[in-house]
């Protein structure tokens, strides 16, 4: 299952995004909205902490990795499991807990086990442990969620005393990619085999080699990390001795809690609290890189959105500035693209000039929309967007695209879902029964596009709408299979050409991952990383 922010938008309350003055950017190459800048790095910590608190707007269901695909458990794991690799907050990757790796042949990885590496229970982490971990994800009986990372996968085997070698069935180019995500997770086999269903809950925690242990688990309350003394990385030690997770899934308490310092800080802030937050005396807002676009769900190909001139049509009737502005505080792009800029980086220069200028763009033109429209032949007939009460953005959105359905002459519905029947839409196909378009905001797990349009392969679990198109296919396939970095370009982006060109899913807007700050606490990295990079081992006290 591809990364996507379905669970997030379904459960919880908000997306992303912070504030604070500074020059326009374009993270997506489109206009900016708004003035705001992106921070690398907040000031580095002047000392140690004794214990920091931080919201999270759900609790998590559980903090077994090979289940932990959304924001709640993510943020919390990447503190305490590390994988075989590390996505940075620049977007870069690096060796973690795999000191090395080498690709000999196309269809063989092989990994070199950092030594004397120890997990929480004091057990060293061994070949056999990584070798135990990544084949859960194979196994039909977990029900990885990651599973389709591994679609490619032979074998896994212990190869050297430190030494895991991987076999694919064919060349796969974001295989390697993915062990600095989720699917590269390291847990102790002793662990998981002790722990059986326990593992994960409240009741079984984890036993992982990352800067913060598990400590304890309040369903309904909060969960708790504590610093590792023996963690390996002396560069990532944890300079706070304890950090307590709070599940806080109102917004308005969220922002309150901010404000009077009951909590130190948190990720995702309501949008509608930039204006009071910029002027907080309690600490300061952030933000940083992203690799999230939002996106109308083309759900039903059947109806009226089945024909492409409509599915245009709508795209160029959305004043998607206008929910930029009104939607998300004024801080985004709109999109022109189901993926950011950033993660075309490992692109040669010329192929990421070209892609500005090949891309199918849609500007916003309700003239020409509703001639489009009328030529297809739609006028009157009803369409229905869900939508769920979640928060001022999401409402905002689906109004704005109900307005839009409606100018060019269609008979739009908004059919408002409980938040656990919205999750729904995103795992099965009889919830999204009659359903026209539905919002979601989808991110990438790693650096490259092939983490968007994997999903929209003909088959795919998320291709929700059962779109298909036999050469999308082929470049999304060419893409995989080749390493070169021009060709592995030039196949992503013609496979972007043809989903811009036939529109399946509505690409609206992008937007910064957000955090607030309180006065206490500093060093926090803002980046889409923090689901897999341990961001709290950085943070310490103010100066």
């Amino acid at each position: 299952m591809r990364r996507t922010v379905g669970t997030f938008l379904a459960v919880a309350v908000v997306l992303t995004t912070g504030a604070c003055s500074g020059t326009a950017h374009s993270d997506n190459g489109g206009s900016a909205s708004a003035a705001y800048q992106l921070t690398d790095r907040t000031p580095a910590a002047a000392g140690a902490l004794d214990s920091f608190s931080w919201s999270i707007f759900a609790e998590p269901t559980s903090i077994d990795y090979a289940y932990a695909f959304d924001y709640p458990p993510n943020q919390i794991l990447s503190n305490v499991c590390e994988s075989l690799l590390r996505w940075n907050p620049d977007l870069t990757t690096s060796p973690n807990l795999a000191s090395s790796y080498r690709n000999p042949t196309p269809t063989t990885w092989v990994y070199e086990v950092r030594p004397h590496v120890r997990f929480h229970d004091g057990t060293v982490l061994t070949a056999h442990d990584v070798v135990a971990s990544l084949r859960r994800h194979l196994d039909p009986a977990v029900g990885s969620a990651w599973a389709n990372s591994f679609r490619n996968v032979k074998s896994i085997d212990q190869s050297g005393e430190l030494e895991v070698t991987v076999r694919l069935k064919r060349p796969d180019s974001t295989f390697n990619q993915e062990m600095a995500a989720g699917p590269g997770t390291v847990e102790s086999a002793a662990t998981l085999a002790e722990e059986g269903k326990d593992y994960g809950s409240p009741k079984g925690g984890v036993n992982c080699t990352g800067p913060f242990s598990f400590g304890s688990w309040n369903p309904g309350q909060s969960l708790v990390l504590k610093k590792f003394d023996g963690y390996w990385n002396p560069q990532l030690k944890a300079k706070a001795r304890r950090v307590e997770f709070v599940f806080l899934s109102d917004a308005t308490t969220r922002v309150s809690a901010f404000q009077s310092g009951e909590v130190d800080g948190g990720w995702m802030v309501p949008t509608d609290s930039y204006a009071q937050l910029r002027s907080s005396r309690a600490g300061k807002l952030y933000f940083g890189r992203n690799t999230t676009v939002a996106d109308e769900v083309v759900g039903d190909l059947k109806g009226p959105l089945g024909d492409t001139r409509v599915r245009r049509a709508l795209l160029m009737a959305i004043d998607r500035e206008g929910i930029v502005k009104a939607g998300a505080g004024g801080v985004g792009e709109v999109a022109d693209s189901l993926v950011t800029d950033n993660v075309w980086n490992s692109a040669p220069a010329a192929t990421r000039k070209a892609l500005r200028k090949d891309l199918p763009r849609y500007p916003y033109d309700p003239a020409k929309a509703k001639e489009l429209a009328k030529q297809a032949g739609v006028r009157g007939r009803r369409i229905t967007i869900a939508t769920s009460p979640l928060d001022s953005q999401s409402t905002i959105t689906t109004q704005a695209v109900a307005q839009a359905a409606k100018d060019i002459g269609l008979d739009p519905k908004i059919d408002t879902l409980p938040p656990e029947k919205y999750s729904t839409l995103f795992t099965d196909p009889a919830a999204r029964k009659d359903i026209d378009l539905f919002l979601t905001f989808w991110y990438t797990s790693i650096t490259d596009p092939l983490d968007m349009y994997t999903s929209l392969e003909t088959g795919a679990s998320t291709n929700y709408g059962g779109w298909s198109n036999k050469d999308f296919d082929r470049a999304v396939e060419q893409a995989i299979g080749t390493y070169e970095p021009a060709a592995h370009a030039e196949a992503n982006a013609r496979a972007q050409r043809i989903a811009l060109r036939e529109l399946p899913w509505l690409p609206l807007h992008t937007q910064p991952v957000s955090v607030f700050l309180g006065n206490r606490i500093t060093g926090v990295q803002p980046s889409i990383a923090y689901l897999y990079y341990p961001w709290a081992a950085e943070i310490g006290a103010k100066g």
